[in-house]
């Protein structure tokens, strides 16, 4: 139990390593072999899932071991609440992400599936680090495996897409290492020494200069922000999403964008509460421009994978602004939508895979009439399309509810426009899923290749299944969920309402006091 968290990040990596001597003509050893190794990180989660006490606020599971002496740098895991929902998650996909990749890669399957666990790993990491400079290798690490799946997996411009998807995300990173190294500097005083622990930091940043933490602010914000990606930083995602394998497009999906969105919540949230109000009307501003501008590109979309990226930069703008509403109800909201997207959008993009298996085609143009020659395939599409256009009854209405009557109430936004512009995008995420569903799945079978369609295989339906369980279960009865996540969230908006009424004044209005309702 002391160790469980490094465990879960490194019993993968551990355990990837006999793939790279397998023979290549044993594909299907090589696939079975790291479907078992996906499973074990998977039921580690579940049981912390089990065993976390939700009444607790503080980190739980805590690993700390003085790593770098001469920095006061530490090997430093915990999670709360809203990492274990991440953990949780993230390990889910993976298992689901190799199945859904079973056939469809045919080359390199060694390396393929050895980067696919390094890369389960590492995100593992991402969530559990509690010291800034743990967090920030993990974090880079990431870019590794991720750039060889879109580059050598991809499709033909996947070259293009892999560059772009470097650059902008290297970009990010340097602007967080110098932050945080600053960082380190800047409250060397306070704490007297340098160090990069997460709570240390937290105690001390917070009494920084409000110019200085705007600089700091935007240094980590501007890195998450490309990370989720937020408009006008999400140029790289639609070209990395269609390049991407299958199984690439899934993990990105579900997984890699929650790591902006989460680091908002972690770091610059409570090291920079001063920076995060004065900037907020900026951040939710953007955030709108992001849900309406995503939801628009995604209704002229002709390639169906396009249009299913474009939809995840309008969905992750309803998390942003839940973020920046900073209620109780409003975060517990991006929280559980976190998880929905990735579900939701995860299988999406699972869905585009079985099509294009059968049609080698993302074109909307080529489709038609699926419904009459793939019935199964047909449910489990509306049942997930309904989902992600938020239908009452499935997880997606659960945190969009939530994140918009948070933020309708929200002291901190200070005017209800955000919201009732955002309310307005929920109707375009039903008009261009609507559409993409009536053009790919009704109408007759237009064309000829369609005609003769296989229906998705045993492999494939349950491949879906654990994700339509949770599509219905978070809809029906979120509150499993949300009571591991309540008391950390709390704990966030608690801190910071102490703060902006500590810190308010009436000759310096640009600090107002935030309330939870």
């Amino acid at each position: 139990m002391n160790n469980i968290l490094s465990l879960l990040i490194f019993l993968p990596v551990i355990l990837s390593l006999p793939i790279l001597f397998f023979r290549k003509q044993d594909e299907k050893l090589i696939k079975s072999y790291a479907f078992a190794v996906s499973l074990i990180p998977f039921a580690i989660a579940v049981y912390l899932f089990f065993i976390f006490n939700p009444s607790l606020p503080d980190y739980q599971f805590v690993e700390k071991v003085k790593w770098l002496s001469f920095s006061n740098t530490y090997y430093y895991l915990g999670i709360d609440g809203i990492s274990l929902l991440l953990i949780l998650m993230s390990t889910f996909m993976f298992p689901l992400s190799i199945l859904a990749s079973w056939t469809s890669i045919t080359k390199n399957i060694k390396s393929y599936y050895f980067l696919l666990l390094m890369l389960d790993a590492a995100l593992a990491g991402v969530f559990c680090s509690l010291d800034l400079i743990l967090f920030y290798i993990f974090w880079e690490f990431i870019l590794i495996p991720m750039y060889f799946i879109i580059g050598v997996w991809g499709a033909e411009d996947r070259v293009y897409a892999t560059v772009k998807f470097f650059l902008y995300t290297m970009f990010g990173s340097l602007l967080l290492l110098v932050g945080i190294v600053w960082l380190g500097f800047l409250c060397l005083p306070k704490i007297g020494f340098f160090t990069t622990d997460l709570n240390l930091l937290i105690q001390h940043a917070p009494e920084l200069p409000l110019d200085t933490q705007i600089y700091l602010f935007i240094l980590f914000t501007l890195s998450f922000l490309i990370k989720v990606p937020l408009f006008p930083f999400h140029t790289w995602l639609p070209d990395a999403h269609v390049q991407a394998p299958t199984a690439g497009s899934v993990i990105l999906a579900a997984v890699l964008l929650k790591m902006g969105t989460y680091g908002l919540l972690r770091f610059s949230l409570p090291l920079f509460p001063a920076a995060f109000i004065k900037l907020t009307p900026v951040i939710a501003v953007l955030a709108v421009i992001g849900i309406v501008y995503g939801a628009l590109l995604s209704i002229v979309q002709k390639d169906v994978k396009k249009l299913v990226a474009y939809s995840s930069v309008s969905h992750l703008g309803f998390i942003v602004l839940g973020t920046f509403a900073v209620t109780d109800v409003a975060l517990q909201g991006s929280v559980i939508q976190m998880i929905n997207h990735g579900l939701s959008t995860g299988a999406l993009f699972m869905i585009v895979g079985v099509l294009y298996e059968r049609r080698h085609t993302k074109k909307i143009a080529d489709f038609g009439g699926i419904m009459k020659v793939m019935p199964l395939f047909s449910v489990i599409f509306t049942v997930v399309m309904l989902s992600s256009v938020g239908l009452p009854g499935l997880n997606g209405f659960v945190g969009e509810y939530l994140i918009l009557l948070g933020s309708f109430y929200s002291p901190n936004l200070a005017s209800h426009a955000y919201s009732i512009i955002s309310t307005v995008a929920v109707i375009l995420a039903a008009v261009y899923l609507l559409w993409m569903f009536q053009r790919v799945m009704l109408g007759p079978v237009a064309k000829e290749e369609n005609k003769s369609l296989k229906d998705i295989s045993m492999r494939e339906f349950f491949s879906f299944v654990p994700i339509l369980i949770f599509i219905v279960w978070i809809g029906v009865y979120p509150n499993t969920f949300l009571s591991k996540s309540e008391a950390s969230v709390k704990k966030i908006v608690k801190t910071f309402n102490e703060f902006s009424a500590k810190n308010w004044s009436g000759s310096n209005g640009n600090l107002p006091v935030a309330g939870q309702k």
